[in-house]
């Protein structure tokens, strides 16, 4: 029989603040500001000519538009973002894809590269071959190229470096945690490559030695991950649910910081609270560091 860690309850140190300075943190109900030159945007509402917070967030402003955003919330689409989904369905002309919003989104055939990155019009055969291109379980990176008026998504993956995604770890997080930057793909020095999906599903997958840009974002490599590869994966993993635990902004830098942070700790004790708080501490002091 496995022998079991056992700890006592500890009281929790407040988390501090992440890098980026002070937000402004609001509940349902809170009143943000009595200025009424401020335009109401997302996660409020007027009432008495006050501006009141309907969920509990951050308060956000841009020029004159004050919105708040959530922070446990499903994912909201804008067109440009990348996302990382999952088939659920095969249609016709379309497939589902479940990427953590309200409602399911949209590949359509003719969004995407065909196997080869061939350009030309689909045929019937095509469809008939749809799944022999994704179907329902298969793993997908894609950049938003509409947003519906009920709020479903439409994706495409006519870049080469979107398509089918192969051996990895799929990690779940709140879409709120994943911080906005020019580009999502990040193949990290320490030996492995993330996406970062501005829906909260991240990828982390071995870094490929070369690059294919002629599969057409088709082929899956079906070789044995290296027990060294694995290991940084496994880790990376932990050291991303750390992050997400203390409630801190998820993106490039931050994931290297842990990573290092996480070196003298052994990769399952990563997940024990005062581990994760340790080296989530240390993380943010180096953020801070970099900033100033």
């Amino acid at each position: 029989m496995a022998a079991m860690d056992m700890r006592l309850p500890v009281a929790r140190k407040a988390v501090t603040e992440s890098a980026g300075g002070e937000k402004h943190l609001v509940a349902p109900g809170d009143i943000i500001t009595t200025d009424t030159g401020y335009m109401r945007g997302h996660g409020t509402y007027v009432e008495d000519e006050k501006l009141v917070a309907s969920v509990a967030g951050v308060v956000e402003r841009v020029n004159k538009l004050v919105y708040v955003k959530a922070l446990n919330t499903r994912y909201n689409g804008e067109v440009g973002d990348i996302v990382v989904g999952r088939i659920t369905e095969v249609q016709q002309k379309r497939w589902k894809v479940e990427t953590n919003s309200r409602l399911d989104s949209v590949l359509l055939l003719s969004s995407m590269n065909l196997p080869g990155g061939e350009l030309r019009r689909r045929s019937a055969e095509d469809e008939l071959a749809m799944r022999d291109y994704l179907q329902e379980g298969d793993l997908i990176s894609a950049e938003v190229q509409s947003v519906f008026s009920d709020g479903a998504v439409s994706l495409h993956t006519r870049s080469l470096k979107y398509g089918k995604l192969g051996q990895g770890v799929l990690v779940q997080v709140s879409p709120s945690l994943v911080k906005r930057q020019k580009t999502h793909f990040h193949d990290l020095p320490c030996g492995a490559s993330v996406i970062l999906g501005n829906n909260g599903f991240i990828w982390i997958y071995p870094t490929p030695e070369q690059k294919d840009e002629e599969a057409g974002g088709f082929t899956t490599n079906l070789e044995p991950v290296p027990l060294s590869d694995r290991e940084v994966i496994s880790r990376l993993r932990n050291c991303i649910v750390a992050l997400v635990t203390q409630k801190s902004m998820l993106f490039d830098t931050s994931i290297l910081y842990c990573y290092e942070a996480s070196l003298p700790h052994q990769i399952k004790d990563i997940l024990k609270p005062e581990v994760m708080e340790e080296i989530v501490l240390e993380t943010q002091q180096r953020l801070l560091d970099l900033e100033g």
